[in-house]
């Protein structure tokens, strides 16, 4: 007979099985990235400006300023593309996607065993 698992076994497992995934090469990759992003400076003031514009961005577009809410946005797409030109925040991206990648796979992984399961279940069923 098939054993029957709480909701709390289920949430402690999957506590533990996300515990184990922090500690793959996908997400220390990541972390390591995140950190060189945090320390540095060029990338921390651009991100700022682009924050300062959206702020003023959602102010140009309220109060409907449609001319000086364009040149904001150039100006945002401007520091965006300089932002996105640099190295660490190159590394940084591509480490939150292989992370993105990694944990869908494991979704998949689990969505497809236990469809499995419930199709397996069926099969074995007795007929009424």
């Amino acid at each position: 007979m098939n054993r029957v698992y709480s909701t709390k076994e289920i949430l402690e497992k999957a506590g533990s099985v996300a515990a184990h995934l922090s500690e793959t090469d996908q997400v220390r990759f990541y972390r390591q990235a995140e950190e060189k992003i945090s320390a540095n400076q060029k990338v921390q003031r651009l991100v700022d400006e682009i924050k300062k514009y959206q702020k003023e961005s959602v102010n140009l577009q309220h109060f409907q300023k449609h001319a000086a809410y364009l040149k904001n946005e150039e100006k945002m797409a401007r520091l965006q593309a300089e932002l996105d030109a640099i190295p660490v925040v190159q590394e940084f991206k591509q480490s939150q996607e292989d992370v993105n990648d990694f944990l869908q796979l494991i979704v998949n992984l689990i969505s497809q065993q236990v469809t499995d399961a419930m199709n397996d279940q069926k099969e074995n069923r007795p007929l009424e």
